[in-house]
C-alpha cells in the first residue's frame, strides 16, 4: 500500500481534507497530513464550501483538524504520492517555496498527485502542468491556462487522469477522482 503525503492549510476545504484522509486509510493506505509551521498534534480550520445556486460556492465554519505529522520534518523521498485538498489554503500555501518545492519533487518524480478544486492553485505555482489536461474549480481555470495547462470543463461529480495526475472541479466528484487516484496507487 501507498504512504501519502497531504499537504493542508488553515481553511482547507473540509470535505476535500476528510474524506480522503478516511477513504484512503480505508482501503489500507498510511497518509499524513502536514500543514507549514504547524506540528503533529496541531489543527488547521477547515472550511465547508457549498453549491446552493449562488453564482459561487457558500462558505461555513468546518471542523478542527488534528495533523498527524510535521511539516519541517517531512522527506518526500518516503511518500509514494501526494494529495492537494481545495479551499482557501492553497491560495496562501503556493507562497510558501518548500510546499512548491514538494509539488515538484513529486511531479518530476512521476509520482501520483491528486488535486481538487482550487489545489490546483499549487500544481500551477509550482509549474508542473504545462501541456498536461487539469480540472480544477473554474475560478481556476485561467490560472491552469496561464500556466500552461489544458483546463478540463467537466461537470462538478468527475475527474480527469493525466499521466500521474488527477484532478476534479470540487468534493462532489469524490467517487471519481478518488478512485481514479487509487488506481494510480496500485
Amino acid at each position: 500500500m501507498a504512504n501519502i503525503l497531504i499537504i493542508a492549510g488553515d481553511y482547507v476545504e473540509d470535505y476535500e481534507l476528510m474524506v480522503p484522509f478516511q477513504a484512503l486509510q480505508m482501503v489500507g493506505h498510511s497518509v499524513s497530513v502536514v500543514c507549514p509551521d504547524k506540528a503533529s498534534g496541531d489543527s488547521v480550520r477547515t472550511a465547508i464550501h457549498d453549491f446552493e445556486g449562488d453564482q459561487t460556492y457558500s462558505e461555513k465554519p468546518g471542523h478542527n483538524f488534528v495533523l498527524n505529522a510535521d511539516f519541517a520534518s517531512i522527506n518526500e523521498q518516503e511518500f509514494d504520492a501526494l494529495l492537494l485538498p481545495g479551499g482557501r489554503a492553497p491560495e496562501y500555501l503556493r507562497l510558501n517555496s518548500r510546499v512548491l518545492e514538494l509539488v515538484k519533487h513529486f511531479a518530476a518524480a512521476s509520482k501520483p498527485i491528486a488535486a481538487v478544486c482550487h489545489g490546483a492553485q499549487l500544481l500551477t505555482a509550482a509549474d508542473v502542468i504545462r501541456e498536461r489536461k487539469i480540472s480544477a474549480y473554474p475560478a481556476c481555470a485561467p490560472e491552469v491556462t496561464m500556466a500552461g495547462g489544458i483546463y478540463a470543463d467537466i461537470a462538478v461529480d468527475q475527474a480527469v487522469t493525466d499521466g500521474n495526475i488527477v484532478t476534479a472541479p470540487a468534493w462532489p466528484a469524490h467517487p471519481q477522482w478518488l478512485a481514479q487516484f487509487n488506481a494510480l496507487l496500485k
